[in-house]
């Protein structure tokens, strides 16, 4: 089975006739691969955030930067500076690791996985994936979770249109949705 980083390699020329690009600069490609996720209970509990970062670490191998609340909002009990979630940028062979376990390895573990959805692009062709629950990353011990936390991962292209995103990671090997 090919890697993502050489299947990027047999899909340029494929991008380069597809969308009739005249330089080879003009394909589409990988810039980086975000991902974060929301400690609400980190209010409260100021352990939630090191059990968070904790799985974050084991799931994308680099260290997360903790997220600040902005404002301060009352019916939350929540004050501004205070931290309130998780985020990791992943760019080179982070990245294309990263991606590897998600297309062959998360993905297909998710039950009744039928394809992530073909709408999830912004207008410039980058790809945001939600998940619900943080365990079906293999890192992660179900046994040893203290509660399920969301998770979002963005991979973000030099794509100009959401068709051209879609072909690249297409043939990088998402698994997108048949409808």
């Amino acid at each position: 089975m090919l890697k993502v980083e050489e299947r990027y390699t047999n899909a340029v020329p494929e991008l380069q006739k597809a969308f009739k690009y005249e330089n080879i600069m003009q394909v589409p490609k990988l810039v980086k691969v975000v991902i974060n996720t929301g400690v609400g209970e980190a209010v409260s509990n100021s352990k939630a955030l090191e059990t968070a970062e904790a799985d974050i670490v084991a799931i994308a191998g680099q260290h997360p930067v903790i997220t600040r609340a902005k404002r301060s909002v009352a019916n939350f009990k929540l004050r501004a500076g205070m931290p309130i979630g998780l985020k990791v940028t992943l760019r080179g062979q982070r990245m294309y690791d990263f991606l590897n376990k998600l297309f062959f390895i998360t993905l297909p573990r998710v039950r009744d996985f039928q394809g992530v959805s073909n709408t999830a692009f912004d207008e410039h062709g980058n790809y945001t994936l939600g998940f619900k629950d943080h365990s079906v990353f293999p890192e992660i011990d179900f046994n040893k979770i203290e509660k399920p936390r969301g998770l979002e991962v963005c991979i973000v292209t030099t794509a100009n249109t959401p068709e051209e995103g879609k072909k690249l990671l297409e043939l990088l090997g998402m698994p997108f949705s048949k409808d």
